[in-house]
């Protein structure tokens, strides 16, 4: 019986995580060269590439994190820090305004990504499709010498 700290077990696994990176190509990216789905071999425009980045960037709990620290420092800055007349006092209409901007330019970005992504979603139920229909195929072939099978066996013991 193996213990589970055994050197084995531990390059077995460290083995399959190096095949996952493989598999998965740089950074963990679902688009690698290798792979034999029609949906990862595709060539990315540079658009489609920003789109993927920026969403990828845009949708993570550090830049959450990152854009509320953002937030509160211009709003410490503004109210408590500066003594003299603050750049942008109270109501804070020049970050209203960049918050507006971000949201006009990430919003589409964001759609585009989202558009991309169901279109693999779309290349991706095609392919389990066939994948699906070729192992129903098979599955019947099997059946029907299951029953092959059986209906010589009975032969057999009929003869007996």
């Amino acid at each position: 019986m193996k213990k589970r700290g055994s050197k084995k077990s531990v390059a077995r696994f460290t083995s399959s995580k190096k095949s996952n990176k493989k598999r998965l190509g740089k950074k963990g990216s679902i688009h690698s060269s290798g792979s034999k789905h029609p949906a990862f071999r595709e060539k990315l425009t540079l658009g489609q590439r920003a789109a993927d980045q920026i969403t990828e960037i845009g949708g993570s709990w550090i830049f959450i994190g990152f854009f509320f620290t953002f937030l509160f420092a211009w709003m410490g800055i503004n109210t408590f820090l500066i003594k003299r007349p603050s750049f942008d006092p109270y109501p804070y209409i020049l970050l209203n305004l960049v918050l507006s901007c971000l949201a006009a330019v990430q919003a589409p970005i964001i759609l585009m990504a989202q558009n991309r992504q169901t279109q693999r979603d779309r290349i991706d139920e095609r392919y389990d499709h066939i994948v699906n229909r070729k192992a129903e195929r098979e599955i019947q072939g099997v059946q029907k010498q299951l029953i092959a099978i059986k209906h010589t066996l009975w032969e057999m013991k009929q003869k007996k």
